[in-house]
């Protein structure tokens, strides 16, 4: 993780930020991006079987006066996840907005597409060290998803641990996750584990973070929800 953006999380736990100062984590992403690895999976296999179905009935949700959708193609530490946390506590707390009329929509996609699995999936197949992610407070080697963490297991702030990918989801935000970048998560299960593509995705399926909804591509989902009314956010 660059200075920068351990710097943004720190400054973040010590005096709760105005949403008008997140773009300081943009900017360091901006230099790690040619480190990052994207993971996409363009090759078709006649042999494969047909694609799944995909769910939009997650459309129906998107009904507040407040609803914004979160675009997220890097791993930057995290940082489009905390974005969207930040943006539904601050709509809330300064415009006096009740739970049901805030809606966000965040879109995990490209390289980011780790950021969508479990622990156990970053654990096993070291994501971490091929990433170049580190805690998001002390910069320390990790095997953790950074927006998984915890303040009891990883001493990660109380105000982040409020806004982790798995507190948003169970507070209605709308996670959605590109298919096409998640076919990378599959072959890295395939190559080291060496399955078959269909057990390769069922196992990988496994791990895909529970309440996070596959769409087509991350474009698609983010696309649909501006369709449905949300405003547009480079988050990351």
């Amino acid at each position: 993780m660059s200075t920068d953006r351990r710097d943004f999380l720190q400054q973040l736990t010590i005096s709760g930020l105005a949403l008008g100062a997140l773009p300081a984590v943009a900017h360091a992403d901006a230099r790690a991006t040619s480190q990052a690895t994207v993971y996409t999976d363009w090759t078709i296999d006649e042999s494969q079987p047909p694609a799944p179905a995909f769910d939009t009935s997650w459309t129906a949700k998107l009904t507040g006066k407040y609803k914004t959708v979160f675009d997220v193609p890097e791993i930057n530490g995290g940082g489009g996840v905390w974005r969207a946390g930040l943006w539904t506590n601050h709509t809330r707390d300064v415009l006096k907005a009740e739970p049901g009329d805030v809606t966000s929509v965040v879109v995990i996609r490209h390289a980011a597409i780790p950021l969508a699995m479990t622990h156990e999936f970053w654990d096993a197949y070291d994501v971490a060290k091929e990433n170049k992610v580190t805690h998001p407070m002390s910069g320390k080697k990790t095997r953790r998803n950074p927006v998984l963490m915890t303040a009891e297991d990883d001493a990660l702030p109380a105000n982040l641990a409020a806004i982790t990918l798995q507190k948003q989801i169970e507070k209605g935000t709308v996670v959605l996750a590109c298919n096409t970048a998640f076919g990378g998560m599959v072959g890295m299960v395939a190559r080291k584990d060496k399955l078959q593509f269909g057990e390769a995705r069922t196992k990988a399926l496994s791990m895909l973070v529970p309440g996070v909804i596959l769409q087509p591509n991350g474009i698609f989902g983010v696309a649909l929800a501006q369709h449905h009314g949300c405003g547009f956010v480079a988050a990351s």
